[in-house]
């Protein structure tokens, strides 16, 4: 699936070039462990390596996807795409930082605070990685008044982003996370306890 020029910083820069012959697509959510999992162990031991063996011939593309049963699952990936639209390039070093903090994220953690409390926590930990807490807040907080028009559902400044990865992401068919894509298709035989050994291996016998 093409990736916009907006939601760029979700691809992985493992080159200067543009072009690659492979894609791997990762979707996950930050407040699932099992993405955590994966999240840790690629960001932390493949994509050095897909730097540093396939800078030329395979991307990586980091694809939110929301899902509904974790209620604070649509607010984290806001602020995910507040970061995408101030800065993209820290759009992986605040998941990084997300997901280290994901428990934080967990109902039980933020079922007695109101949802723009609960941003402007997400706000303070995208400053912790550089990007303007403030702007994010300025994006992610939902206003208490109608709009002009006398609307109640008027929605953040990220809205909009917000839909459109949710309905690009529902023409995949993918419904849980972590669901690893290989060249636009489903590939099975990756797991969330994929070892850095493990993806060597796969990388060794796939990029080709």
């Amino acid at each position: 699936m093409a990736l916009p020029p907006k939601f760029a910083g979700q691809k992985f820069p493992a080159s200067a070039s543009n072009q690659a012959v492979h894609t791997v697509e990762i979707y996950l959510d930050y407040v699932c462990p099992f993405s955590a999992k994966m999240f840790d162990t690629v960001y932390t031991s493949v994509l050095p390596l897909v730097k540093s063996k396939y800078p030329s011939n395979l991307q990586f593309i980091f694809r939110q996807q929301i899902q509904p049963w974790h209620p604070s699952s649509t607010l984290v990936h806001e602020a995910g795409a507040a970061v995408l639209r101030l800065q993209s390039d820290k759009f992986w070093p605040f998941s990084a930082a997300l997901f280290e903090k994901q428990k934080e994220y967990f109902d039980v953690n933020v079922v007695h605070e109101s949802r723009n409390q609960t941003y402007e926590r997400l706000a303070k930990l995208a400053g912790s990685v550089g990007v303007n807490e403030k702007k994010v807040l300025e994006l992610l907080e939902v206003s208490d008044k109608p709009d002009r028009d006398g609307g109640l559902n008027t929605g953040n400044g990220v809205t909009d982003d917000v839909k459109f990865m949710v309905k690009a992401n529902r023409l995949t068919g993918v419904h849980v996370t972590p669901t690893v894509l290989f060249n636009g298709v489903v590939e099975n035989s990756i797991s969330s306890s994929f070892t850095k050994d493990q993806w060597e291996e796969w990388l060794q016998k796939n990029i080709i």
